[in-house]
């Protein structure tokens, strides 16, 4: 018994290098694979840095469109009578003597009051 634990012992003690390697390649591919794929890996960093970018596009976009209904709000605070008769138009539905107004007309389907299930029975 005492020789197969000292020929264990003599093999363990031959193959410590090999079994370090061997314990370092797995702990470096464990390491490899969380820092990629993790909850905080790489993947998901590129995910969210991507939609950094998009949301940057839209904070552009948003700003931009401020601007302009902002212009549009100064002008109508000043009486800018082009914007004026422009809204009243649109809004209001005002023309001027003369001109034709067109328009589409939308479809109504006709509906069926809804009835309860049980109203024919007693």
């Amino acid at each position: 018994m005492s020789l197969r634990v000292r020929i264990a012992e003599r093999w363990i003690y031959r193959m410590r290098r090999v079994l370090a390697t061997l314990c370092l390649a797995a702990l470096a591919t464990f390491l490899g694979y969380k820092v990629i794929f993790g909850a905080n890996g790489m993947k998901v960093w590129q995910s969210k840095r991507a939609e950094v970018w998009q949301l940057q596009r839209d904070i552009e976009r948003m700003q931009h469109d401020q601007q302009v209904l902002q212009g549009h709000v100064e002008r109508l605070q000043r009486g800018d009578p082009a914007i004026i008769e422009k809204e009243a138009r649109e809004q209001l539905g005002y023309v001027k003597p003369g001109e034709v107004v067109l328009f589409e007309q939308r479809k109504v389907e006709a509906r069926q009051p809804a009835l309860a299930d049980n109203v024919d029975r007693k």
